[in-house]
């Protein structure tokens, strides 16, 4: 997975998290799997974000950004803000 890709994924799961975020506004009340997904599209996001600020870290610095992988979402969600 290059940038791109990563970055596409983001979006189209950003777009993912604010089409159910907006339901809520529209009147629809978010069920369990609904909040469930949620919390799946935050790690996920996390996950990627990380990816690709380790993959330009690497490119910055002339090395193989394939190297890089993403990390398990235990890891990306222990990261102090």
């Amino acid at each position: 997975m290059d940038d791109h890709d990563v970055v596409q994924r983001i979006d189209a799961l950003v777009a993912e998290e604010h089409q159910l975020r907006d339901s809520v506004t529209t009147g629809h009340r978010l069920t369990d799997a609904d909040r469930e997904r949620l919390r799946e599209l935050e790690v996920r996001l996390d996950q990627l974000w990380d990816l690709l600020r380790r993959r330009r870290a690497r490119q910055e610095f002339r090395q193989d950004p394939n190297l890089e992988a993403l990390r398990p979402g235990e890891v990306v969600e222990g990261y102090q803000q």
